[in-house]
């Protein structure tokens, strides 16, 4: 940063920061599930159970309003840094602590006039900043003849709670799924935010959700250590009145009972129809292999699993990481499968070979890798807690292509398949796109309550994009909310 001269003594301005309170929903995650489990095997009377829950949640209310107070601070402290950028610059100039801006008379207000010192250090920094941009510019391609608009367009209401994934249906574009900590999974309508189906059949929180590549079938991941496949039967408004079949809505409780705004009812079910048991922790993610004959599935039991879903039997377990897993995803053409984790790596499993299965081990992150995303081309992009995103080629595994570097931790990113445009969901609730080369091109809007309010969880890209497409990109976060947005180039004439 440049230094401002003011007389014989020399001021070097500090960008204001503050200490940022860990997000209380992974610690709270775990913590919950371990409680939930050591209640269950406690000796203790009930009564003293009962008062230890209450004080439990006494402090998670208490921590939320520690939490809550932090957001707000960050924020001014995000609105002075945005007000000290414009002073260093030179379009704004601080007045007794105030902003001046240009007036109409295309003159700057001071409050006194400029020494001959602080002209010489303005002139200093302007030329600074202008060598600093041209060396900045000598290493990334300049993308000035494009512009990315955002703008948010639909909102789908109705979880109870955070939500962990969305997902795009890959055999309909007019469908999109959510996996929440509600212990339920969700199909949405794109074009009017109305909920289809609520998939009710897991006993724990459901943290992944995934669509076959080509049939109307989905598999949910949950904390109940199991990963459910079932068929994503959606109905027209008109034979939505009930929810799902004669023998589901013998089972349904009022309380789980929710109209759309249309008055239409979504379909519940509760059954699925293949169980993949197998796991000793919460299932964290899961995904359709290649063809969709198999899935693979990631837990904290430190293992993946792959599953035939014809028979439920395992096919394959995937070991070799230290700590748990946070994430999978595979290839949409080849046989290539992805595990990150905690321990601060992530794995490529070659399956193309049948003889052979090799493993490849990426070691270029310093935190857990939350999650990684195959492109378009043999490129695999990675997300990590230590706020960097590093773009791999599969030819070449030894560094990254391009390293990323954010303000905060990076939660499951995605890969438009269009124009390979990298979402960053974050902590810090901001959702940011950068191309594949690591240029930043935007952020999406956050102010006057488009954004989210907690951390955002997941992003996902449609296959849509065209200027009348509703929504090609979608968001979801602990805040309970699933935001669809329309994301598009404009070329400047």
């Amino acid at each position: 940063m440049s230094k401002h001269q003011a007389g014989s003594v020399k001021i070097k301005p500090k960008r204001l920061s503050i200490r940022k309170t860990r997000s209380p929903t992974r610690i709270g995650e775990q913590m919950l599930q371990e409680a939930y489990d050591q209640d269950r095997e406690s000796s203790l009377p009930p009564e003293l159970r009962s008062r230890l829950w209450s004080l439990f949640a006494q402090i998670e209310r208490e921590f939320e309003g520690v939490y809550a107070e932090n957001i707000a601070l960050q924020e001014r402290v995000e609105a002075l840094n945005e007000k000290l950028d414009l002073v260093l610059s030179g379009g704004e100039k601080l007045v007794d602590g105030e902003l001046s801006a240009e007036g109409a008379t295309g003159k700057l207000g001071y409050a006194k006039k400029q020494s001959a010192s602080q002209l010489m250090s303005q002139k200093i920094k302007t030329t600074y900043k202008a060598s600093t941009s041209k060396i900045v510019s000598s290493f990334k391609i300049p993308n000035q003849a494009t512009s990315i608009e955002c703008r948010r367009t639909r909102s789908y209401v109705g979880h109870r709670d955070g939500v962990w994934e969305v997902s795009c249906a890959r055999h309909t574009p007019s469908i999109i799924g959510t996996a929440s900590a509600d212990r339920s999974a969700r199909l949405w309508d794109v074009e009017t935010g109305h909920c289809l189906l609520k998939y009710l059949g897991h006993n724990g929180s459901v943290n992944s959700i995934r669509f076959h590549p080509t049939d109307a079938i989905v598999c949910t991941g949950s904390g109940d250590g199991t990963c459910h496949i079932w068929r994503a039967i959606v109905s027209s408004p008109e034979q939505r009145s009930h929810p799902g079949s004669a023998d589901e809505a013998d089972n349904v409780t009022d309380e789980e009972l929710e109209d759309n705004p249309d008055g239409s009812t979504p379909a519940i079910f509760k059954t699925p129809t293949c169980e993949l048991k197998g796991h000793e922790g919460a299932v964290i993610a899961a995904d359709w292999f290649t063809s969709g004959k198999q899935v693979v599935t990631a837990s904290w039991d430190r293992t993946a699993k792959l599953w035939d879903v014809e028979t439920a039997d395992q096919v394959h377990q995937l070991t070799g990481h230290d700590q748990e897993l946070t994430h999978t995803c595979t290839h949409p053409s080849q046989q290539l499968i992805v595990t990150s984790s905690t321990d601060t790596t992530f794995r490529l499993w070659d399956f193309r070979t049948p003889s052979i299965h090799s493993v490849n081990v990426f070691q270029g992150h310093s935190d857990t890798v939350r999650s990684t995303a195959f492109t378009t081309k043999d490129i695999v992009v990675s997300g990590s807690d230590d706020r960097t995103v590093k773009v791999w080629d599969l030819k070449n595994m030894r560094s990254p292509l391009t390293t990323i570097n954010t303000d905060s931790s990076i939660n499951r990113l995605s890969v438009s398949p269009v124009n390979n445009i990298v979402a960053l969901p974050h902590d810090n609730r901001h959702i940011r796109l950068f191309d594949i080369s690591g240029v930043r091109l935007t952020r999406l809007p956050r102010r006057n309550g488009q954004g989210h309010q907690r951390m955002v969880c997941s992003t996902a890209w449609g296959e849509e994009t065209s200027a009348k497409a509703c929504c090609n990109l979608f968001s979801c976060g602990f805040d309970k909310r699933v935001l669809g947005w329309q994301v598009r180039e404009e070329k400047d004439k």
